[in-house]
């Protein structure tokens, strides 16, 4: 007997994400399903020195909250690329627009998805080099074309100017 039928569960108890994704665009007219990200060359550079020299930065896909505004941003824009000083960190993020199972976890430990803490505990004994001085923000958004052409630039060209050598990805 499954595990399934003996809780009780009639029904699949995950869900199916590329069937959920597929019917969402074909509910909102796309005439082709969604085309999943494939990249025939591993889009990744090894490093050019060795960890312990190595500047390293953190991309997110959260926001930070200024005023009560989760979809603004210093300086009133709306969600874009950032870059926010590490020592501004607000106390929270904005994330409750992001995807991820909210009722088995929670984002309100900020070191939890932001691990800027354990990044400096790194740096303070040798293992990485320096910390950025920023963390970098990227909008989740399904065009790959945009993210490839216009919000992975930006934060490219800002992680470049803090002569950042490599950077931690942590998307929710």
């Amino acid at each position: 007997m499954s595990e399934n039928v003996k809780r009780g569960i009639a029904h699949r108890s995950h869900v199916s994400y590329i069937d959920k994704s597929r019917e969402y665009y074909a509910a909102h007219g796309y005439g082709a399903p969604y085309r999943w990200a494939h990249n025939d060359e591993t889009p990744f550079t090894p490093l050019s020195k060795p960890l312990g020299q190595t500047r390293v930065g953190i991309v997110t896909t959260t926001f930070p909250y200024f005023d009560d505004r989760p979809h603004v941003w210093a300086g009133g824009r709306v969600k874009a690329p950032y870059a926010l000083p590490v020592a501004d960190l607000p106390d929270r993020m904005f994330t409750e627009d992001l995807s991820w199972d909210k009722d088995a976890t929670h984002t309100d430990d900020l070191g939890s998805f932001l691990p800027i803490a354990q990044l400096m505990a790194a740096a303070e004994t040798g293992r990485i080099g320096s910390v950025s001085p920023r963390i970098y923000g990227v909008p989740t958004d399904y065009s790959q074309r945009r993210t490839r052409e216009v919000d992975a630039p930006a934060v490219l060209e800002m992680a470049r100017g803090d002569g950042v050598d490599a950077v931690i990805l942590i998307p929710l």
